[in-house]
This record gives C-alpha cells, structure tokens and sequence, in this order.
C-alpha cells in the first residue's frame, strides 16, 4: 500500500458527513475516572484536519488533548483551525481552550504504527484511520497498558472495503493497462478485522468491550459526489501514485468516474452512498 499524500481541503468537503460517526462513537464513551485536581489526558491518533478533535475539545474542555498526525499539511490545517474565526474573532480551537477550567489542545506530528504514550492517558481515540495501519491490532496492547484504570480506548474504521467504490477501484487498477502501475497501491482488503477478532482482542487485554457495526446512508450533493468523498480518502493512494503524470491520473480518474456513476445513480434528492463503519470502546478494568 502506498503512503498517500493528503489534502485537508478535498477532506473537509465532506466534513459534516465524515464527522458524525466519531459524535456516535464518542456518545458511547463513558465518562473519564474523576480524580480530584487530575487534567485528564487525552490523545486523537490520526486527527487530521482536526475537525472531530474539536468535538473531543467541546465534550471535554478541562482535557488536555493533543491530536496527532503524519501528515504536515493536516497538521497545518488542523493548527489552524478549519472552521475559521468565530463572531468573537477566535479560531474554534483557541476557543475551546478558553473555555471550560483549563483544558488545553495541541497537535503533533507522530506515526500511529510506532506512536507509544509517554504519559498514562485517561482516553484514546482514533477515527478512520487504523484502517491505513498495516498490523494496528497488534499496537492495541501497548495503548490499553498506558491508560489509567477506568480510562478507555475507542475506535471508529470504515468497514466498507466490499462496496462499490472500493471494488470498482480495485477492479479498474488491476487491467492491463493501471495494473503496471498501481499493483499493491492500494489498501489491502483484509484492512480492517472483523468485529470480533477486535472484541476478543481488546477483552483479553482486560476491557470491558463493545463493538457494533452502523451502516449510514449518506445524501451526498453535486456532480459525481460519490468520486468527490473517495478523493479525500480511498482514491488517494492513486492519486499520490500517479501525481507525477497529471495525463495519467486525470485519465483513471475519469474511467473510475463513469464506472461510479452506474454504481450510485443519482435521484432528485441527491445520491445515495451506503457506508458501513465499524466501532469500538474498551475500557480498562480498574478503579482510579
């Protein structure tokens, strides 16, 4: 699998719809081990643009949370803060650091395949990104070990790799005439376990776990809305491929766009693109 370069922009074009399911999964946290004086800590691996970190920031304004990432250009964006400047003319992150008893929110760049806590956290989450972590399973223990009892790791992937959009990808980038070029570009389809090798995994490292599946049906607007998503996610691998030969890239793009288009016609509403996710909260056994 290639290491794909990424565009905050083409991400967040989509933010609405990409940021719901991290407020699902976060719903289903419970509430960190209170321990008088104590700031809990808080780590977001894979935070990207820093969108749903913001969400971390909102729910738990006394944290110190820091959102990690490899990508310099999200990090960029995620220090910036991509909702722009509030009516009081602060940034949603200085807000959120003004806000609420001392809680603070910073960003670093660190690699979620080696990424080890210097400090015992009180919650680890990660969205939509272990799914880019060749072996992310086997960091699970490691992360269980670093959270203070009662704190608790959660993780959101998608769980999509059988649909459509991942299908047709794969199917075009394997012909004669991509498949010199993109062979083992692209994410490998036993990417993401099923649920419960993850809820046996996390259960033996002591955790009380719970894992579901939520399929979400997505209304996306515009012109080929379905390539639009894909191109701030699944699609970059291809892109990042084949950014050296705009001629080349601009011409799969385009025999993916029509194969898309039959696989998610569009209706009057918009169109419809079915996404599966997978969920997880283990929270380690223990009193604080």
């Amino acid at each position: 699998m290639t290491n794909p370069t990424w565009d905050p922009a083409q991400y967040l074009r989509h933010a609405g719809h990409r940021a719901r399911p991290f407020a699902d999964l976060l719903a289903r946290v419970p509430p960190l081990p209170d321990r008088p004086g104590h700031r809990p800590r808080v780590a977001d691996l894979g935070c990207g643009p820093g969108n749903v970190t913001a969400l971390l920031a909102e729910r738990l304004p006394t944290a110190h949370i820091t959102g990690y990432d490899n990508s310099p250009d999200m990090l960029d964006r995620a220090r910036a803060g991509h909702e722009g400047p509030t009516a009081g003319g602060t940034s949603l992150f200085e807000r959120s650091r003004e806000l609420g008893g001392g809680g603070l929110l910073d960003f670093a760049h660190a690699d979620v395949r080696t990424w080890t806590p210097a400090q015992p956290h009180d919650l680890i989450v990660s969205n939509a990104t272990l799914q880019w972590v060749p072996g992310h399973a086997d960091r699970f223990a490691d992360w269980i070990a670093a959270l203070e009892p009662g704190g608790a790791f959660a993780f959101q992937v998608p769980d999509n790799i059988d649909a459509p959009l991942h299908t047709l990808m794969r199917e075009l980038a394997a012909t004669p005439r991509w498949k010199p070029r993109l062979a083992h570009v692209l994410r490998a389809t036993d990417s993401v376990h099923g649920p419960a090798a993850y809820l046996d995994r996390l259960a033996r490292l002591g955790c009380a776990t719970d894992v579901w599946r939520t399929t979400y049906l997505h209304v996306l607007q515009g012109e080929d809305p379905v390539l639009d998503w894909v191109k701030g996610t699944g699609l970059r691998p291809v892109l990042t491929a084949l950014a050296d030969d705009p001629e080349a890239r601009d011409a799969f793009v385009t025999e993916y766009r029509n194969l898309l288009r039959g696989a998610y016609p569009s209706a009057p509403y918009g169109t419809v693109m079915a996404f599966r996710r997978l969920f997880a909260v283990a929270v380690k056994e223990g009193h604080a």
